[in-house]
């Protein structure tokens, strides 16, 4: 079971409570838990990655155990404490400005 956080806007837009507990088949991926969240929640398709070519928005931030996971490839492992469930991946929505 993975554990999901996501920013207020996006758990407002799919009526989200609380963080999301994903099943996840194969490896506990970045593509592999995106892919399972917007099969359960479509209204977020677009939203955390881009629709045609389904890349991280720029806007959009991933961290996990303490570390920003954000420029890691999307096929890579996520941390074993994610994977186990024991700890969230956070996903973030990052400010910009001056």
């Amino acid at each position: 079971m993975i554990r999901v956080l996501l920013p207020t806007p996006l758990r407002t837009l799919a009526r989200i409570d609380d963080e999301v507990q994903l099943d996840v088949a194969g490896p506990a991926t970045q593509r592999s838990v995106l892919d399972a969240l917007e099969a359960r929640y479509p209204v977020l398709c677009g939203t955390i990655r881009d629709h045609v070519t389904r890349e991280r928005r720029p806007f959009i931030r991933f961290f996990a155990c303490g570390e920003d996971l954000s420029l890691e490839p999307p096929e890579a492992p996520l941390p074993q404490a994610v994977a186990s469930g024991a700890e969230p991946l956070l996903v973030i929505g990052a400010i910009a400005g001056g």
